[in-house]
């Protein structure tokens, strides 16, 4: 039986540094470069924060703090046993922002971490600047199609395209699936969802190597499952209502919503239909032949796109 990778293996060398940072609480190790206003990016599944390696430096080199944490459960950050809820993860991005030395942060989201973007805005809303979110409609406008598509036995339809939310309910068995043969099913998924060109990138077989390991590290998987266990089972209880409530709400702040045109997993249809929660100064970005990772598959197109609306975004401490 092989043991499980140590955490630290996590913390890979590059044009950064890396330190823990305490907030909410917990432990949160994070990854950083350059100096100015801060940039905070939040991954998706099932990554970790070495997802934004190429953003970070291209927003250290455009003259921004950029800050790449892993999320709770996630890396080297603690693994507690509760928290997944959306409540306690956003408290877990403010908490960082504060921690950190910052009144404010820009906050850059994949995916899960893109719906912990949108609900960090809507429920801090003091402490973001500006929100931009890849491949992650807004979590009612998400939550609205999964479940009006539900019943479709056929055709292209979000709940089919993200029928790993239920599959991901049972206990212990996703666990032993998302782990098996050295997690091999997270290769399966980064290539289930991708668009056709990612698999063929020479790079492709370090990203799933690196993904792969950082899933096997002792209580990942797990945590990561509960995410999606509290999105699911919270719509069954009166939290899942008042947290609704709680993030309906329009933000004030610009969006950038970049989403492939080929995500297999946030259908694009899901994503724009998050328009009548983004703020003034916002856009809806498509991206050709990119799937469901967008700063992976077309890594030089999203920076660039990430500096220059940062660039051009109202800057709130100026006033």
């Amino acid at each position: 039986m092989r043991v499980p990778p140590d955490p630290s293996t996590v913390r890979i060398s590059g044009p950064w540094s890396h330190r823990d940072v305490s907030a909410n609480g917990i432990r949160l190790h994070v990854a950083e470069a350059g100096d100015g206003p801060l940039v905070l990016l939040l991954h998706g599944f099932p990554e970790f924060w070495w997802a934004w390696r190429h953003q970070i430096t291209a927003l250290a080199e455009a003259g921004y703090r950029a800050v790449a944490v892993d999320l709770r459960g996630y890396g080297d950050s603690d693994k507690p046993p509760r928290g997944y809820d959306g409540w306690t993860l956003s408290g877990d991005v403010a908490g960082l922002i504060k921690a950190l030395g910052e009144r404010r942060a820009d906050l850059v989201g994949h995916a899960w971490g893109g719906m912990l973007a949108w609900t960090v805005a809507a429920m801090h809303a003091r402490l973001v600047r500006s929100l931009a979110v890849l491949a992650a409609p807004h979590p009612l406008a998400l939550r609205s199609a999964f479940w009006r598509t539900a019943a479709r036995r056929y055709g292209h339809s979000q709940a089919r395209a993200a029928g790993h939310l239920l599959r991901f309910q049972a206990p212990l068995l996703p666990e032993r699936h998302l782990t098996r043969e050295r997690a091999a099913a997270v290769e399966r998924l980064m290539r289930a969802w991708s668009g056709p060109k990612w698999p063929l990138d020479p790079e492709f077989a370090e990203v799933a190597r690196r993904n792969r390991e950082a899933m096997l590290v002792q209580g990942v998987a797990h945590s990561a499952l509960e995410y999606y266990r509290w999105a699911v089972r919270s719509q069954l209880r009166g939290e899942g209502r008042r947290f609704a409530e709680a993030i309906e709400r329009r933000l004030t702040v610009p969006v950038l919503q970049l989403h492939g045109a080929l995500d297999r997993c946030m259908l694009p249809a899901t994503a724009q239909a998050s328009a009548g929660w983004r703020g003034p100064h916002s856009r809806y970005q498509p991206l050709a032949e990119v799937g469901h990772f967008p700063h992976e598959e077309d890594p030089h197109t999203v920076s660039r796109l990430l500096v220059e609306f940062l660039a051009h975004r109202p800057d709130p401490d100026a006033s």
